[in-house]
């Protein structure tokens, strides 16, 4: 039998299930009722083993109690959230582990806003923290429940190199949590640059496709030449004036080079601050209200 390191037995899925059913009926919020763990991850295992793992404890738990008000994911796991105005429903996962928990809505989301509003490197020297955020991309569908009130920001990047880090983080999560939360559906956006008015690097992720990168090169000459220069960068492909990159079984190392080919472009093309970027179109399916508060930029 798997244990959680504190010689608590992991649930098995009907468990996770039923567990989550007392939790979310519950009268009063049980706050100090510790997380129960609902899967053990191996070591080391990848974004695809760790991602088919959760999805059986996932669809007995929505199976049991419903669709969420509030799907989501950090850098290390996911985030779902059965959500009112007087208690969350958590399923969170990190490195080792995913848990179930219940909080009290205003008490934890407070604690969240103030992690986002005052957390983070100020500096481009310091470390980043986009790793330790408790969210970094979250989907409202006007699931049951209520959704907040009041909504974060996001944290700003203080460098490219720290931008850098949190596209990586943010496709990783995608890889490893949209296809359990949101089945077949796609999820993207567009990056522009104040440096380079007009033209986008669009990415995007589903599970049928994987992993996508393309830039607008339309006014770029059609030559050998820059065909070349192109393909150095690490493009595969031109299509109608668009360079692209595909990935289609996606993993740490193909999320890792997407967000160095879609970096590497913003400089060649003179981008030197995240300031300069906005992402845009940030949309799952044209459905709901897809926030990434760990992206690093404005959206």
């Amino acid at each position: 039998m798997e244990t959680t390191g504190t010689n608590q037995p992991t649930l098995t899925p009907g468990e996770a299930a039923q567990f989550a059913l007392t939790l979310h009926d519950a009268t009063a919020t049980r706050a100090g009722h510790g997380p129960r763990a609902v899967l053990a991850h191996e070591p080391g295992a990848s974004l695809r083993k760790r991602r088919e793992s959760f999805r059986e404890v996932y669809g007995a738990i929505v199976a049991r109690i419903g669709e969420p008000t509030l799907y989501g994911g950090s850098a290390h796991g996911p985030n779902v959230r059965w959500r009112d105005a007087r208690r969350t429903v958590l399923l969170s996962g990190d490195s080792h582990r995913a848990r179930l928990s219940v909080h009290d809505t205003e008490g934890m989301e407070a604690d969240e806003l103030r992690t986002f509003a005052w957390g983070g490197a100020w500096a481009a020297d310091e470390a980043h923290d986009f790793d330790l955020l408790p969210y970094i991309w979250q989907l409202d569908r006007s699931g049951p429940g209520e959704r907040p009130t009041e909504r974060t920001g996001g944290r700003t990047a203080s460098s490219l190199e720290h931008f850098a880090s949190a596209l990586e983080l943010m496709l990783g999560a995608w890889i490893e949590q949209l296809p359990v939360q949101v089945g077949g559906d796609w999820a993207g956006f567009s990056l522009t640059s104040d440096a380079d008015r007009g033209r986008r690097i669009q990415l995007s992720y589903a599970l049928a496709d994987g992993l996508h990168v393309s830039v607008d090169d339309r006014d770029g000459e059609d030559t050998p030449e820059r065909e070349r220069l192109m393909r150095s960068r690490g493009w595969h492909s031109r299509d109608r004036g668009w360079w692209q990159a595909e990935f289609p079984d996606p993993d740490r190392p193909e999320a890792a080079e997407a967000a160095r080919l879609a970096i590497a472009e913003l400089r060649a093309r003179g981008t030197r601050e995240p300031k300069d970027l906005r992402a845009r179109d940030v949309s799952c399916k044209d459905r709901g209200e897809l926030l990434l508060p760990g992206l690093g930029i404005r959206h």
